[in-house]
């Protein structure tokens, strides 16, 4: 099991921010903290990995054992991020608190092509997805899906320099993870990597890169060297939910956030993480404000349910797999 000890809480996308600044306020020490996590991936999935089958006992056990790390290291919490529904359900202890959280993710249901996906649509998203598609034609660009081994070292110094742009405009910095980082999953995974490449006249002006197994694709970093409209819809929802429906793939998680996705047929689904705190009072005022944001998020996904523009007859899926 990942365990991090960290006085920051960069690439987390659990957001706990105005904890950090509660705990300030107050003359207290929010950092350090443990983190369970893969860093820098807010996708669900296994946060444990084990020869046999995880008990709960073993969850009891292992529980017991970060705590005493939290008692070594001075850490003030620990936060155990997006786990899947097993390991969420094995790990429930009454001294850990749950959180709800949002995300989006489109579902393939069985489409052949993207036409028989937009088929499914109401007829005004479905005139408005063709439009932002035509859209991207009429300025002259051009798209391509570029796979594992095929993507050339020129478009992954574009993708890296797009990438440092983009951290750079968001928040000063250059972003979390190095050039060496995309070279070495470039040489040892491109069999799961691919990236949508924008070009205007044969030059690579965009790309946004995915990473995908034999169920899900994963969007996660884009930039552009221009604003182009629409670009940004093509490349990060478009252009996946085309290469998801031709390799046959169940799932785009397109990444945290993004409330813009659900027009274009991206499902709220509800994501969880579960937290200890060591403080108290800071625990109660805590758990006060989680249930509290729990029924926001269940409001805000039962709103979302009704804002999705398939046609009244389509299923929605609700919850995280």
């Amino acid at each position: 099991m990942p365990l991090y000890l960290k006085d920051h809480s960069m690439g987390e996308y659990v957001f706990d921010w105005a904890w950090a600044n509660a705990y300030h306020q107050n003359g207290l020490d929010y950092y350090p903290k443990l983190v369970t996590s893969i860093p820098f991936t807010p996708s669900t999935g296994p946060r444990v990995q084990t020869e046999q089958a995880l008990s709960k006992a073993d969850c009891s056990q292992l529980v017991d054992e970060v705590l005493a790390v939290a008692d070594e290291t001075g850490a003030s919490s620990w936060h155990f991020l997006f786990p899947n529904a097993a390991q969420l359900a094995l790990f429930s202890d009454p001294r850990l608190l749950q959180r709800s959280g949002v995300q989006y993710h489109w579902h393939n249901r069985g489409y052949n092509d993207f036409d028989d996906f937009l088929a499914t649509m109401n007829s005004r998203k479905r005139k408005m997805v063709r439009k932002e598609r035509a859209d991207i034609i009429k300025q002259g660009l051009r798209v391509s899906i570029e796979v594992g081994a095929d993507i050339r070292p020129d478009i992954w110094r574009l993708f890296y320099r797009l990438y440092e742009r983009t951290y750079l405009k968001r928040n000063g910095s250059r972003g979390y993870l190095t050039e060496d980082f995309f070279t070495r999953i470039a040489a040892t995974m491109p069999e799961q990597i691919a990236m949508a490449v924008a070009w205007l006249d044969d030059q690579p002006v965009a790309c946004a890169l995915y990473f995908f197994d034999s169920q899900t694709l994963y969007g996660r970093y884009w930039g552009s060297l221009d604003e182009f409209p629409y670009l940004h819809f093509e490349l990060c929802y478009y252009s996946g939910i085309e290469f998801a429906i031709s390799r046959g793939l169940q799932r785009y998680d397109a990444g945290a956030q993004g409330e813009h996705k659900i027009v274009r047929g991206f499902e709220p689904i509800e994501t969880h993480s579960l937290h200890w705190i060591q403080h108290p009072q800071f625990r109660d005022a805590i758990a006060r404000f989680l249930k509290e944001e729990k029924s926001a998020i269940a409001r805000h996904i039962a709103q979302a349910n009704q804002m999705l523009p398939y046609r009244q007859e389509q299923p929605v899926k609700q919850s995280a797999s």
